[in-house]
């Protein structure tokens, strides 16, 4: 079922891997003209264009952008019991690992009199989205929720494309999950007329004020991508998420039945989504490629997953052994990757590229997803060779606070001096010469 590449008499460099390794198409300047006109259109005209944009793709246009509460407090009670008890303990155990994250003011005494302390200030204001297009995700208003309140953020707004089923609200379990984490305001907007909005602000349809922000988080469509480079640098944005992503390094020692299961549950995602497993082991390939031909066809999402496992983006890549596939899937840089190998602990603890590490056979990706703690707001792409994924880091801004006695400028002086004068700028060396001029020594 799935393509196959035999690297297995030499692994190409690095270079040759990037170019070759499967991966989604997915060009983010080839939306950006489609994108645009909304978001110029949104900071022209603000929330009446956001409504035409919502009727026009949405196929519903709500009475206006934010949601009520008591269209919260009513999702939540109507939620299934046993929805709302796993979204409590994905809750407590996404507090659990962010809250350790949270970093501390240092100051460092670099001369007597003379300090910098880099202390961690939480922006003001983020807004959060969480996709509703195949899927529904209220996991990933957990995700993108708890890091920004244990960050300490002043004030955040969940966004969620508004529903025709659901009379223009977002989907219900997006609202009762906003209700548990203890989020009052959820507007009914998506893709990229969400993050125009975001980005702008503006006046909702009973005159109240919509608060533009500072950040935008969380991952959407190529359009919501391609918005969020339009506007970077009027918003931080946390990433340019393309289509989710699982590598698997795998030996001898797998269970075909636990890789295929772990491939297919990321090709339900989407028909773009990749699934790549990297073996060591011609068996395990064949094995696997057995297992799927009857998973697939029982699944829920069978179309969309063989669409997915059957593009260019998904395959198995054979190697002569575990070094081997380290380098490729380091080359790889995967959104979630898999380790199933003997001593897989010690195998994790060797690759430097991927969004988040899953160790051993009761590790899936799934477990990431909901429940395990971690963050699943990750990079693709290859991103996770330079990026990291949603943590409380991306709600806070370091910054240096410079404290220095007269004493401690004055022993220093003259080294900023012969600096300046370096780089040809005397006035900055003039700058601290000024202090010590006329008796103010």
């Amino acid at each position: 079922m799935l393509n196959r590449t035999d690297l297995r008499g030499q692994v190409p460099s690095v270079a040759e891997l990037r170019r070759t390794l499967p991966r989604a198409e997915y060009d983010v300047d080839a939306a950006l003209h489609h994108v645009r006109p909304v978001v110029e259109a949104v900071r022209d005209r603000g929330v009446e264009a956001v409504l035409e944009y919502t009727e026009k793709f949405d196929k519903v246009r709500p009475g206006g952008v934010r949601v009520a509460a008591a269209e919260l407090t009513n999702a939540l009670a109507n939620l299934d019991p046993a929805v709302r008890e796993a979204l409590e303990e994905s809750i407590a155990r996404a507090r659990k690992v962010h809250g350790d994250q949270r970093r501390q003011d240092v100051t460092t005494e670099v001369v007597d009199g003379g300090t910098v302390t880099e202390r961690w200030i939480p922006v003001e204001r983020v807004g959060l989205y969480a996709p509703g297009g195949l899927a529904v995700y209220p996991s990933t208003v957990v995700m993108n929720v708890v890091p920004a309140q244990i960050a300490g953020v002043g004030t955040l707004v969940v966004c969620s494309p508004p529903q025709a089923a659901f009379g223009g609200l977002p989907h219900p379990t997006i609202l009762a999950a906003a209700e548990l984490l203890g989020v009052d305001e959820v507007w009914a907007v998506g893709g990229a007329q969400a993050v125009a909005l975001l980005a702008y602000g503006g006046t909702d349809t009973d005159g109240a004020t919509l608060e533009p922000v500072d950040v935008v988080t969380g991952p959407g469509n190529i359009y919501l991508t391609a918005a969020k480079r339009l506007l970077r640098g009027i918003i931080g944005i946390d990433s340019e998420a393309g289509p989710t992503e699982i590598a698997i390094l795998a030996d001898e020692t797998a269970d075909p039945v636990h890789v295929a299961a772990d491939l297919i549950s990321q090709a339900e995602h989407d028909p773009l989504a990749a699934s790549v497993l990297v073996t060591t082991s011609e068996e395990l390939a064949d094995a696997v490629d057995k297992e799927l031909t009857g998973r697939v066809a029982a699944t829920k999402h069978a179309e969309r997953v063989t669409e997915a496992l059957g593009g260019k983006q998904s395959g198995i890549i054979l190697v002569a052994g575990v070094d081997d596939g380290i380098r490729v899937v380091d080359a790889y840089a995967a959104e979630h990757l898999e380790i199933q190998t003997a001593d897989a602990p010690s195998v994790a603890a060797r690759v430097r590229n991927a969004g988040a590490i899953f160790v051993g056979a009761y590790a899936p990706v799934s477990l990431g997803d909901y429940c395990a703690g971690s963050n699943h707001v990750l990079p693709t792409g290859g991103f996770a060779r330079h990026s990291s994924g949603l943590s409380v880091q991306s709600f806070l801004k370091g910054v240096h606070v410079v404290d220095y006695s007269k004493d401690a400028l004055r022993e220093i002086a003259g080294r900023v001096v012969a600096l300046a004068n370096a780089e040809d700028l005397p006035a900055h060396g003039e700058a601290i010469t000024a202090r010590f001029e006329g008796g103010r020594a």
